[in-house]
């Protein structure tokens, strides 16, 4: 009867909810820690290929993981050297033209072109309204970028950490796969690791091919933007890349952010705008019936619906870091799905 007490359930039952509020506060205050472990495993995955390539040609694997390495962050440099100081200075030629931008914007075309289109609107009212706005809280927009400032320390600071942990992984793969194994009953180690490696071999694939998607992407956008003579064409580079690292929805958002500032940055007359439209219409369409299908075609398929799906979730719990490993966890759960859960199933 004293085990069975009233009062006994209800103190057991009262540590079991604050031990689980203590633990989803402690999850909950790692998630940073444990989305910077998933992103450097996905990207030590992503050398796995590379790797394996260079041990077929018969390369001992030490020397083929140097080499996969240090060609990455060669490319990495020589990527940086050429496009950070571009991206610097017409960013810095930016905030100098700030003032002389909006003097342009008023006298320009572009107003004209706004109230014979939207006629219900006092475009010249609402320009020197929101003019005035920038100057009544420029401290408050100071303060903004400041935190921008620390929020580019802080993301330089978990890339170098995502950076030393991903060597980490691509040294000790091997050895963590075998520690894995040795979690399950004998009988089944082999079923584990056959589906390990085709899990690991998946997702390895799939972030090779992204990121070769989003550099095709970021190159193309540099050269073109740079032929019609567009304004920040590194920058907006810049942002083709990153954007295409986010599947399917990515290069649209990255396209539509592009095309937008090319309209506000020139004036609307101009072929700038709306032949930077056209391109990325055109891009879209290759990259998704050509470009993609082929880089793509050793990688887990994942359904449309649960790219978005996965995209939208991750970003919302974890940010851009999550919208990019969301990814590969749907495609490993997938793989879990179709080789485990459908048999299971199937036998029953």
């Amino acid at each position: 009867m004293l085990n069975d007490s009233p009062f006994r359930v209800g103190f057991v039952g009262a540590i079991g909810v604050l031990l689980a509020i203590m633990l989803a506060g402690m999850v909950a205050s790692l998630s940073t820690v444990l989305t910077y472990i998933g992103a450097a495993l996905f990207l030590a995955l992503g050398f796995e290929p590379l790797i394996a390539w260079l041990e077929r040609r018969r390369w001992p694997r030490g020397v083929a993981m140097l080499t996969a390495i240090t060609a990455v962050l060669g490319i990495g440099a020589l990527v940086v050297w050429a496009i950070v100081p571009q991206v610097t200075q017409q960013v810095n030629e930016f905030t100098v033209r700030y003032g002389a931008i909006v003097t342009e914007l008023m006298t320009s075309n572009i107003v004209e072109w706004l109230q014979s289109t939207f006629p219900a609107l006092d475009v010249p009212t609402l320009i020197a309204e929101g003019s005035a706005w920038l100057q009544r809280n420029a401290g408050s927009i100071t303060g903004g970028v400041l935190q921008v400032g620390v929020g580019i320390v802080n993301a330089l600071f978990g890339t170098l950490i995502v950076f030393i942990l991903m060597i980490y992984f691509v040294t000790s793969m091997n050895s963590v796969k075998r520690a894995f194994y040795q979690l399950a009953p004998a009988s089944k180690r082999p079923r584990i690791a056959e589906l390990t490696e085709a899990v690991t071999g998946s997702v390895g694939k799939y972030v090779v091919g992204q990121i070769g998607l989003a550099s095709i992407n970021g190159v193309l956008s540099f050269v073109f933007l740079s032929i019609i003579g567009a304004s920040m064409p590194a920058v907006f580079a810049v942002l083709a890349f990153l954007g295409s690292l986010i599947p399917m929805v990515g290069t649209i958002s990255a396209s539509t952010i592009i095309v937008l500032a090319q309209l506000l940055l020139n004036d609307p007359g101009s072929a700038t705008w709306w032949v930077a439209a056209t391109y990325y219409l055109v891009y879209m369409q290759v990259e998704a019936y050509v470009i993609s299908p082929r880089i793509m075609s050793s990688a887990v398929k994942i359904p449309g619906a649960i790219v978005v799906i996965a995209a939208l979730t991750g970003g919302t719990l974890l940010g851009l870091l999550g919208a990019l490993i969301a990814i590969p966890v749907a495609a490993s759960l997938l793989i879990i799905v179709r080789e485990v859960v459908v048999p299971h199933q199937n036998e029953h």
